[in-house]
Order: structure tokens, then C-alpha cells, then sequence
């Protein structure tokens, strides 16, 4: 058993890292667990989504987390935010990071940690806006109370520093008005949002929503990977969800089995687990799922290198204006591993060229631009049978012409973009819609799979089968606010509290 219940001192490049992790005592390896298992809730994923539903559901009954990758704690990479581009570009086995590329031609990643996304991302808090929430037919009054429990936990106010007051002052004088000041809420115009990382620049995950949990109702499994759900039929009533089968590190299998007919399974897996595993389980033909698609908010950036300034304030405190652009500050070393053998041909050169750049520009700033919905959507499909492995991902980046739009304004650039692995147009003269299609990237934000309305329920339970729930971002039709972790987190809470109403 690993029980974080004291401080940990680990050595890293010759220095000493001390952190007191939270006195989680329900942390358990999965090694050390039975060959059968018995919950009212068993979640799929301890994650963004996952961990505040784990955290509201032990408060009246008895919940299994089933992680595929380890804790967060005591993992200097996580906790500061100087990390945050080692921790993407790291494809080494045990990297919280797990690296894929579209076949777009896109570099992307997916979390394997416990926290999920909210322990690789840049931090930045927003909620969901009025019209979103009002969309998808949620309680609004449950929705504040929600998100208000999140951030009491994990979201701080970040300090206008130098650099983030010049970005403000600029937008304003640009005319991106109103001036929201700072706040939580999704507004058009300039504002300064929350985030999740504290003064002292340390990371606060979805993992800290777990000191909400009750300890006694609740067993976090680390280096689980769930291979695939069970049913088992009734009659002529539908396939009804009877466990799991999940592997631990070492390779050995275990069950985990719903304790009564009031239990059920919630896959939390997110936007690529959660449709990946569907299939692997032998839910809705492959046909049916690709249909309905993924998205993934494309983001194109500009490099701004800033000479003569010995320090630049922490990118934790962002602009968000009325368009959707955000000028952001870099700071932050890169370190990177690779051992993919399944990775494309010219993907380590492409890599390398990328980190170069990063680190010509890591003293500067980056113009982020991240498409709304976005309109444009793709699709998964399952690559092998082994639940580690990627699948097939399809975003299709500005395949709809209303994404990006014929701006008469060009943009000339040379040299090579190592940004993607997309065909490009080098050393010429460029409409900027062009541009954005040759040099676009993820902003990690890719959502869908598992609709509300075609995959799940508006109680996201799974359509056509019983005992069987989906409650993470790849339910969302479009992204909500400027950054979807807040109401991912939101969501977890909001659906615990409607579960534990429905007991």
C-alpha cells in the first residue's frame, strides 16, 4: 500500500524537493488489491472530472477510483509551474503525459495522473457562461454552489504583476472593452482570470478536491488500467453493467464488481478514454460512435521575444478579451524524452526543432488565439485492442470553411514552423487564414465523443444499457468558457450531488 501521510523528500538535480502531500490513506497501488472488489460507485478515471465525483459520492456511499496513472504528490515536475513544458514533451514511460498525434498531423497529449488534465495544464480558471450553463439544462443555483466548491479548494486570484498589467493596459488602449477586472465569470471584453496555482507558484490539482472525500467510503487505485466493462443480460430488459476488468502494473488482473442493483459504473476517462473504452467494452459499433464525432479547439500562436529583461513574471495571469486572443508570457525550461517506436518518421527531428524554438522565445511572450466551439468535428476509432494504446484520433482542423475565415490581411514568415507535421507554405507571402491551417496546434482543450442527447442521457446515463454512466468532457458538445477545467470539475461535484439525491 502507498499511503501519502507525511512529508516526502525526493532529490532532484542535486537540490531537495520537500512537499507534505494531503493525508490521503485511501491511496492505495493496485497491486496491492484483491482479485475482487465490491463498491456502490465504481469510477473509471481520477481525473479532472473523476476526483470531484469520487469526493462527493464517499460522503454516503462507498466509491473505487480506478487510475491508470500514479499520484500527483510529491512530483516537483507537477507541483511547479516552471515544469509545465517539460511535462508535455516528456514520452518517456512513466511521464504523467501520455503523447499522441492526431492524424492530422497534430501533436497533442492526454493525461495519465491522478488529477488528469489539471496536473499538466497552465492553470487558467473560467467558469462556463451564463449561456452555456442555460444550454445544457443544468440547475443553475446547483451549478454556482458547484463551482464555488471547487474553488475554495483549488483556484486563487492571481497577482497583477508587470507583465500581465502591460497586457491589460494594452487591450484596453486596443479598444477590447469592457473592463471586467478580475473574475470567475465567462465575460466579453478584458478580465483577469483565476487559477490554480497558488502564490508561491505550486500547482492545486482536481486531486486536491479528495480532502473533501470521506475516507472511510472511499479506495483510490493507482496503475489501474481498466481493460473493459462487463454486462451481463436480464431477460429481455437491456445489457446491464455488472464490473470491470482491470490489470495493475505488474500485469495481473483483478474484478471489480457493482454491490447491488442501486450501484453503478462512471466512466470518467475523458475525451479519448471514455470513447475508447466504450469500444473496447463492445458498446454502440464503431460506426456509430465515429459519427458523432470529436472536437478540438484549434490554437495558433506568434512567438514575441522580448530582449533585455532579466525576468519575466509566471504566466498565471491571463487576458481573456472579447475575441478570444490571449497574450501570454513564457518562462520555463525545456526537457524532453522520446520513446515512442510507433511514432511517425521525421517526428524526433520535428520535436527537437520545437524545443529550440521554445527556447528561443522562453524569455518572451505568445499571442494564443483559440477557435470558440469550434464548428468544425472528427473522430475515434480504436487502433489495437490494448487500452494503453492510442487510438485513432481525427479532429479535422479547419475543415469547416466558417472556421477560419479570409482575413485580407497577409502574414510573411520563412524558415520552417516545426510546430505539426501539416504541409506548409514557406517564404511567401500568406493570407492569414493560410497560416493558421499550416501552423496549428492544440490547445488541449478537445472535447466530445459521448454527446449528451446521442451517446448519454441528459442524466448522462449511457443510452441502451443500464448501470452505466459518463461524466467528463467528452459529453460536452462544444468547450465551455475560455478554459474547460473548471467546468469539468464543476461537473464532477454537480453529478455527485444528483446521484447521492436520486440514493
Amino acid at each position: 500500500m502507498s499511503q501519502n501521510t507525511g512529508p516526502h523528500i525526493l532529490m532532484t538535480n542535486s537540490s531537495i524537493y520537500m512537499k507534505l502531500s494531503p493525508n490521503y490513506s485511501f491511496l492505495q497501488e493496485a497491486k496491492q488489491a484483491p482479485p475482487n472488489l465490491y463498491y456502490d460507485y465504481i469510477i473509471i478515471g481520477g481525473g479532472t472530472s473523476g476526483c470531484a465525483l469520487a469526493a462527493t459520492l464517499s460522503q454516503n456511499a462507498t466509491v473505487l477510483v480506478l487510475e491508470r496513472g500514479g499520484s500527483s504528490y510529491g512530483n516537483p515536475k507537477i507541483r511547479n509551474l516552471d515544469s509545465f513544458f517539460a511535462n508535455i514533451l516528456d514520452n518517456s514511460p512513466l511521464s504523467p503525459s501520455q503523447s499522441f498525434i492526431s492524424e492530422d498531423g497534430v501533436f497533442n497529449n492526454r493525461a495519465r495522473v491522478l488529477g488528469g488534465g489539471s496536473a499538466l495544464n497552465a492553470g487558467f480558471y473560467s467558469r462556463a457562461s451564463a449561456g452555456y450553463v442555460k444550454s445544457s439544462v443544468w440547475d443553475e443555483r446547483l451549478v454556482k454552489e458547484s463551482y464555488e466548491w471547487v474553488e475554495k479548494k483549488v483556484v486563487f486570484k492571481p497577482p497583477m504583476l508587470q507583465w500581465q498589467s502591460a497586457v491589460r493596459d494594452g487591450l484596453l488602449e486596443a479598444g477590447v472593452l469592457p473592463y471586467n477586472g478580475f473574475s470567475y465569470e465567462h465575460l466579453y471584453g478584458t478580465k483577469v482570470g483565476g487559477t490554480i496555482f497558488d502564490h508561491q507558484d505550486h500547482r492545486h490539482t482536481a486531486a486536491d478536491l479528495l480532502e473533501y472525500a470521506n475516507p472511510k467510503n472511499i479506495v483510490v487505485l493507482l496503475h489501474a488500467t481498466v481493460e473493459k466493462i462487463e454486462f451481463r443480460l436480464h431477460g429481455e430488459s437491456k445489457p446491464i453493467a455488472s464490473g470491470v476488468i482491470f490489470r495493475d502494473e505488474v500485469g495481473v488482473r483483478h474484478n471489480a464488481y457493482r454491490r447491488d442493483s442501486k450501484s453503478e459504473i462512471i466512466l470518467s476517462a475523458g475525451a479519448i478514454g471514455s470513447p475508447q473504452l466504450l469500444m473496447l467494452s463492445g458498446i454502440g459499433p464503431e460506426a456509430h460512435l465515429k459519427a458523432h464525432g470529436m472536437a478540438d479547439n484549434p490554437m495558433n500562436a506568434l512567438p514575441i521575444p522580448l530582449h533585455g529583461l532579466s525576468k519575466i513574471p509566471s504566466p498565471k495571469s491571463w487576458a481573456s478579451p472579447r475575441l478570444g486572443v490571449t497574450l501570454k508570457p513564457l518562462a520555463v525550461p525545456i526537457s524532453s524524452s522520446s520513446n515512442d517506436s510507433t511514432a511517425p518518421k521525421g517526428t524526433e527531428k520535428t520535436l527537437k526543432a520545437m524545443h529550440t524554438m521554445m527556447k528561443a522565445t522562453v524569455r518572451g511572450g505568445i499571442i494564443l488565439e483559440k477557435i470558440k466551439g469550434p464548428i468544425s468535428t472528427g473522430h475515434l476509432k480504436l487502433r489495437t485492442t490494448n487500452p494503453e494504446d492510442n487510438p485513432y484520433v481525427t479532429f479535422n482542423y479547419f475543415k469547416e470553411p466558417r472556421t477560419s475565415r479570409d482575413v485580407p490581411t497577409s502574414y510573411r514568415y520563412g524558415g520552417e514552423f516545426p510546430v505539426n507535421l501539416r504541409p506548409r507554405h514557406v517564404g511567401v507571402s500568406i493570407f492569414l487564414e493560410q497560416f493558421c491551417i499550416d501552423t496549428v496546434r492544440t490547445i488541449w482543450h478537445y472535447h466530445g465523443g459521448c454527446h449528451v442527447g446521442r451517446v448519454v442521457d441528459p442524466d448522462y446515463k449511457v443510452i441502451g444499457v443500464d448501470g452505466l454512466r459518463i461524466i467528463d468532457g467528452s459529453t460536452f458538445n462544444h468547450s465551455p468558457g475560455t478554459n474547460p477545467q473548471a467546468t469539468v470539475m464543476m461537473l464532477g461535484r454537480y453529478m455527485g450531488e444528483k446521484i447521492l439525491g436520486e440514493r
